[in-house]
């Protein structure tokens, strides 16, 4: 079977490893790459860097990954569409809901395969954490909180914290939990002197009942990826920076010290770190999205999925704005 076309839009920081990744992937040839801006990373190689979507389109391609700044996804994705194109866009799906349901409906009545990057479901940690959630060993789930905090990057300029990192923690934690989010409550700063918000602290509930939390900012001067499940019968952490998943069971075990005992709520148990296989997510989401075009079953991160995504980060920062609790069922 002959390889299938690929062009990729955008070769910035996102987009080199996009490229890489791509020349790498059995059944797949990069053929075309487009950027305005040129190739700052030098990973064109020895092919010409196209100007515009339209110079990709006409290369003759099969599909395309987006990895341009969220405000141009919509108009890529729709010339995309209409070109026959199968699309993985990069994350948030677009810069407002409005234009992410005309993305939606486009590939929907084109019947193609249209994707969007939220690549921390593809994260070995999430997927075992997700895998044993199903499987119902922590019992039932009460809490789901995460932290996403790490210094400004320069590179982003056209959105603000919820849409370029919180999409991932809201995404990951409706798709760990197999719910989606019922009701959000959030909080924002603005420090960095931009129009877009730089922290957000959300809560709210999903539709099973779980709690959920989010902290995340562009203000830390650490880095720090986590996802804490708490439940019946401990709690999991997933790192998603270095793919490790840790068990903290509750003990069995009555503490004799007794102001311990009444502090802690439930006793310390045995510490599990488990061993599994890490790939590199993005390959593995990129193998997703291959097969999706080729017919296969994957568990890809649809539009319509990355819609709803999006839907839960506009009602945090309407939230914010408005200071009151956004109910979304």
């Amino acid at each position: 079977m002959m390889a299938l076309r690929a062009g990729l839009l955008g070769v910035g920081m996102m987009g080199r490893h996009h490229a890489r990744v791509l020349r790498e992937l059995d059944g797949v040839d990069l053929v075309a790459i487009a950027d305005p801006g040129g190739d700052p990373h030098g990973v064109a190689g020895d092919l010409k860097v196209l100007p515009d979507i339209d110079a990709l389109i006409e290369a003759g391609i099969d599909l395309a990954v987006v990895a341009v700044p969220t405000r141009f996804h919509e108009d890529a994705a729709l010339k995309l569409a209409a070109a026959g194109v199968h699309t993985l866009v990069e994350k948030p799906i677009a810069h407002s809901l409005e234009a992410g349901q005309r993305m939606v409906d486009a590939f929907a009545s084109a019947g193609l395969v249209g994707a969007v990057g939220h690549v921390e479901r593809f994260n070995p940690a999430l997927q075992q954490l997700r895998m044993r959630l199903e499987a119902g060993d922590i019992g039932e789930v009460y809490q789901i909180a995460t932290r996403r905090q790490s210094n400004f990057p320069a590179r982003i300029a056209d959105v603000g914290v919820a849409k370029d990192l919180a999409s991932h923690d809201i995404d990951l934690t409706a798709w760990v939990a197999r719910s989606d989010y019922s009701q959000v409550f959030a909080q924002t700063m603005f420090k960095s002197g931009r129009e877009y918000e730089d922290m957000i602290a959300i809560t709210g509930r999903l539709e099973t009942g779980v709690i959920v939390n989010h902290i995340v900012n562009w203000l830390s001067p650490m880095k720090e990826r986590l996802t804490v499940v708490s439940g019946e019968k401990g709690a999991y952490v997933a790192d998603t920076s270095t793919g490790d998943l840790t068990f903290y069971a509750n003990g069995t075990i009555p503490h004799e010290w007794e102001s311990v005992s009444s502090f802690r709520g439930v006793s310390e148990g045995d510490v599990t770190r488990f061993s599994f296989a890490k790939r590199e997510p993005l390959r593995v989401e990129h193998e997703a999205f291959r097969d999706a075009v080729l017919g296969k079953p994957t568990h890809l991160v649809t539009m319509q999925q990355g819609q709803q995504t999006l839907r839960v980060v506009e009602a945090a920062l309407e939230s914010a704005r408005n200071s009151e609790s956004i109910r979304l069922v």
